[in-house]
């Protein structure tokens, strides 16, 4: 193949100009994400209850959608939350599962038991909807505009905004933090007692009322005699303004007055619900957060998202303006810019070290240029594969940059000695400089390209991060072995000029080199030599790494991925039990004003009424974008720092809850760094039982020193009135058991009684009790009801009331009754550290209370569990692709047997600077399994041809050993310095780059060092085991005796 390409340069060029001009065109049309599609598809089922308890929610709502689900096809795991008046599912499927498909199967199994939900709930609808659990953007509308109020806001964003938002590709979900404009119907129950009126005559007074009328046609259809005309008969009977609505008559009288909806109720254009208050940058806003869609790309999501709130802005009324305070696309767009500019920090450093050894430019040039055009390849089949630019993809290029000059410095290193050793020309310096190291090549292209194929073959989200990885090394390599066995050839052949015999030769710092790299190589020659009739200390040496090893993976602390400076974090805030929102937006307040004065943020959102453990009027969160990372370049400005800082100022309190939280570095994965646990009870042993063990883990993890901020993820039990029934007096006094739930339901719940046009959008009607009306559990007891015999009767005639504590808040997951508990390691601690201390922990709570670990906690366990045969097979596969190409059993053992040599490094590296092993370490470890058997290869491939020429087994491997030192040293110094910017990376995604750049560049750099003395001894140790067909059978085994009696 070569020598094809060496008579053909021209067909050489065109080759190499046609992949890079496909990756040219690949480049402007792949996607860019942080991350590919590693979360799994989700959907997401919400349905409200309106004055429905979180118990009552339970059971007629939730377990009812539950139990329909378990079983749909391709469900991994399901999690879900009952509150006070809603219900929330999230369905997450295998990966590969069609998100429209599993959609439609979740829309089928509703409607199944539709009827069996309650009809209240009905009305409201049940939402089935593709979005990731976690928002990952927010949009905030305010005002400058005095006139313009946090209801008028959030009646322009329900308006003009949502629907836009809802069609941006990508979102999978607009959660609204604001709130529509309803007509709200506010009774007054003392008139209503006055004028013998209930709640249940507004109610279908209202409903009678606002009735549209569909009434027909006159003259349409058959009729006696031509009809002289054809018109709609329309009627015009739905209701629009307050005004209506309170001039609806509720009785009338004898003399023909009536009592009016407004005689005995506020009418009123209000909000359909006063759930939530926010602010942006201390000023009142109402706000959205958008969940993206399972597989959507968070930086055209962005794109897109701006450009409607662009074109959306130019409608809004004066003075007000749209902001973006929180999002995740800026992190993976500066990310992004900063691996690629790490890119061309590894080619410069590439290109200085191969100019330092082969001191030609021309000769430089060669190998530089194959780097280009197989990234450029690359990028073609990424594109073909349906991949995107990513995070991972760039590392993978980074890695493959010192591996991509490797095979072309080979190639241009053995040309450039036979044309000083032999004196021949280029052309057939080439020729020969191919015949002797195409095997090698080849060779070493099926070891690097095999050791990453098993990384292809793991499922879930670890599998998809493997694959990025394991797809885009695989390919790199590939083109690269291709452009060595044809456009470097060719360019040899053409561009290199006769070198003289004191080529090396030269004055100042390039014959100093030379000189001092002879007189090295001279002495490395001995060495081995010695050590091959004296081997007793490398095997000492060997025996000491096999045994470090398994040890030094004893003692690596585990972990997913690395944290990150994200720009970005959250706090998670709550009141006592029992508090409103008034106050729980004053201690939000609080915390945003010290944010704002004293440190380096640029946006702070405040939310209140919701957070991440759940709703309610006592909860709230923040959304806080710091400033921009060359902004923030000292430690204290860190986003860890930043973060400690609050939680010290503002956490700690008996009374309350607040924990400042780093945004992860996978947002699909989960809210927050750290681990997440369910704990559940699995054998019915009941929520007191739950709540118990709960508490008995939540005090134990508190005071454990591996463990810091470990909480219960979700909402303490809060004050409640217990309204007991007596049946018996209901039955005595006639009073219908409907007339009170409806009664009770309207007055303390609200409820949805129609729907009216504001403008041109559809608006509710809410019927609830004036808020005077609902603030002591008397107001329960005076309110009345009609009994059988038209008589009203007060409900403190039948109701006992009972203050109690009780959960507003129910989570289940997978089918069982579960809480959420979140936690972080402690400095110096890794979270595998903290995942095991947890699991020591729970070992003591109540038989039939299980865990199961959910986020990236759970990707961690599947991790960790995968990772020995991930490395087994890595090795299994590079040993039998050797096997097959060199027609042996034991010489492929020779190169097998290198690969400790660089695992100690990369797990020595790792551990000095305390660095665990995550999934970074474990994609490096892979890399330097493979470049281990590199450097192998190139020594026993050429020792093996020795031999097969006739020269004994010891002088084989000296002589293969002398000769492929300097092409090793360079390519592992070329690729160890194109993985420098890895290792000492900052800044943004600078975690990541970090745990594989120190754990591939420790391992290449142990592998090279020992890999150059041992590899002949292995060579020679092979020997013994390989029958030679040929005639110089005897003189390798007397090679091999003398060599083992030199030993004693």
């Amino acid at each position: 193949m070569a020598r094809f390409f060496i008579d053909r340069p021209v067909f050489a060029w065109v080759i190499a100009l046609i992949i890079t001009l496909v990756g040219l065109l690949s480049i402007r049309a792949l996607p860019v994400a942080q991350y590919p599609d590693i979360a799994p598809p989700i959907v997401s089922i919400w349905s409200s209850y309106p004055g429905a308890s979180a118990k009552v929610v339970e059971d007629s709502v939730t377990a009812v959608i539950e139990r329909q689900m378990n079983g749909a096809p391709g469900l991994m795991y399901m999690s879900a939350s009952s509150g006070n008046g809603e219900s929330s599912i999230s369905l997450s499927f295998k990966q590969g599962t069609s998100l429209d498909l599993a959609a439609v199967e979740v829309q089928n199994r509703l409607k199944t038991i539709e009827s069996r939900l309650p009809e209240v709930v009905r009305r409201y609808g049940v939402k089935v909807e593709r979005a990731a659990d976690n928002v990952q953007m927010v949009v905030t509308l305010s005002s400058s505009n005095p006139s313009v109020d946090e209801f008028d806001l959030g009646e322009i964003a329900a308006s003009q905004v949502m629907n836009q938002l809802k069609r941006v590709p990508g979102v999978g979900q607009v959660q609204f933090w604001g709130t529509e404009k309803a007509i709200r119907i506010w009774p007054d129950p003392s008139k209503l007692v006055a004028l013998d009126l209930t709640a249940s005559d507004i109610v279908s007074k209202v409903r009678a009322y606002n009735a549209r009328v569909t009434i027909g046609d006159l003259g349409a259809g058959a009729t006696p005699t031509a009809a002289p005309i054809n018109a709609n008969v329309v009627s015009d009977s739905a209701l629009s303004t307050p005004e209506e609505f309170a001039n609806i008559p509720l009785r009338v009288r004898a003399d023909g007055s009536a009592i009016r909806l407004g005689d005995v109720a506020r009418v009123e254009l209000g909000a359909s619900d006063y759930n939530y208050s926010s602010r942006v940058d201390g000023l009142p806003a109402t706000a959205m957060g958008i969940k993206l869609a399972a597989g959507s790309n968070a930086i055209e999501v962005m794109k897109a998202v701006r450009a409607v709130m662009d074109e959306q802005a130019s409608l809004f009324p004066a003075g007000v303006s749209y902001q973006i305070p929180y999002e995740t696309a800026s992190f993976v767009k500066v990310s992004i810019q900063k691996v690629f500019k790490t890119l061309l920090e590894a080619v410069v450093l590439v290109f200085l070290v191969m100019y330092l050894f082969m001191q030609n430019l021309r000769a430089t040039l060669i190998p530089t240029l194959v780097v280009p055009v197989a990234l450029l390849g690359t990028c073609g089949v990424l594109l073909g594969l349906g991949y995107s630019i990513n995070t991972l993809t760039m590392f993978g290029m980074v890695l493959a940059i010192g591996i991509l000059v490797d095979d072309a410095i080979v190639v241009v290193e053995n040309t450039e000695r036979i044309m000083v050793e032999e004196g021949l020309p280029p052309y057939a310096a080439t020729v020969k400089a191919m015949r002797q190291i195409s095997g090698a090549i080849v060779g070493i292209t099926v070891v690097l390209v095999t050791v990453f194929v098993p990384m292809a073959f793991f499922s879930g989200a670890v599998g998809n991060i493997y694959r990025q990885f394991a797809v885009t090394l695989a390919v790199s390599i590939s083109f690269s072995a291709f452009l060595a066995l044809s456009l470097t050839p060719a360019l040899c052949a053409t561009l290199l000029r006769p070198i003289s015999a004191d080529h090396h030769e030269k004055r100042g710092f390039f014959g100093w080199f030379n000189r001092t790299f002879a007189l090295g190589t001279e002495r490395y020659t001995r060495t081995v030599s010695n050590t091959l009739r004296r081997p007793w200390r490398a095997i000492v040496v060997y025996g000491i790494v096999l045994i470090a090893v398994p040890l030094a993976f004893m003692r690596l602390p585990s972990a997913f991925i690395p944290e990150e400076d994200t720009g970005s974090f959250m706090v998670m805030a709550s009141e006592p039990q029992g508090a409103t929102l008034p106050e729980a937006m004053t201690a939000l307040k609080r915390i945003e004003s010290y944010l704002m004065k004293d440190e380096p943020v640029k946006h702070v959102f405040v939310l209140g009424g919701w957070n991440e453990f759940g709703a309610g009027p006592g909860g709230g969160m923040l959304f806080v974008t710091l400033k921009d990372w060359h902004e923030r370049t000292s430690k204290h400005d860190g986003v860890n720092a930043i973060v400690d800082r609050v939680n010290a100022k503002f956490g700690g309190q008996p009374d309350r809850m607040v924990l400042a939280m780093n945004s992860p570095a996978l947002p699909e994965l989960g809210s927050s760094n750290g681990f997440s646990l369910r704990l559940q009870d699995r054998a019915g042993v009941g929520n007191e039982t739950l709540i118990a063990a709960r508490d008995q883990l939540l005090k134990q993890a508190v005071e454990d020193p591996v463990l810091k901020n470990v909480i219960f993820a979700g909402q303490g039990d809060v004050p409640q009135i217990d309204v007991t029934l007596d049946r018996r007096k209901m039955e005595a006094l006639k009073v219908s058991m409907d007339e009170v739930n409806t009664t009770l339901a309207t007055m303390f719940g609200s409820d949805y009684v129609g729907d009216f046009m504001l403008g041109a959008e559809n608006r509710r009607v809410i019927v609830q009790a004036d808020g005077r009306q609902r603030v002591s559990p008397e107001n329960v007891g005076n309110l009345r009801v009609r009994n059988a015999n038209g008589e009203m009767v007060p409900l403190s005639a039948f109701v006992s009331l009972k203050w109690k504590l009780g959960a507003p808040q129910f989570k289940r997951y997978n089918g069982y009754p579960s809480f959420t508990i979140q936690g972080e390691s402690a400095p110096g601690k890794s979270s595998g550290e903290a995942m095991a201390r947890m699991e020591q922990l729970m070992a003591d709570l109540p038989k039939g209370i299980g865990h199961e670990w959910s986020g990236q906690s759970r990707e961690e366990r599947i991790s960790g569990a995968q990772a020995p045969m991930l490395f087994a097979l890595s090795v299994l596969v590079v040993f039998l692709a050797l096997a097959a190409l060199y027609e042996s059993w034991a010489i492929p053992a020779a190169v097998i047997m290198v690969v400790p040599l660089g695992v100690i490094g990369a797990l020595g590296a790792v551990s000095l600077l305390g660095m665990p092993n995550d999934i970074y370490f474990k994609v490096g470890l892979i890399a330097t399994i493979g470049l281990s058997a590199k450097n192998a290869i190139l020594i026993v491939e050429v020792a093996n041809d020795l031999v097969k020429h006739g020269m004994g087994w010891v002088e084989a491997a000296i002589e293969a050993a002398r000769l492929r030192l300097r092409p090793i040293v360079m390519t592992s110094l070329a690729f160890g310095f194109g993985v420098i910017p890895l290792a000492i990376a900052t800044g943004p995604a600078s975690g990541a780059q970090r745990a594989i750049g120190v754990a591939v560049l420790g391992g290449i750099m142990s592998a090279t060092v020992l890999a150059i003395f041992l590899v002949p001894l292995f060579f020679l140790w092979v020997g013994r085991f390989v029958r030679r067909p040929d005639s110089n059978q005897a003189d390798a085994s007397r090679d091999i005796t003398s060599a083992a009696e030199g030993n004693v």
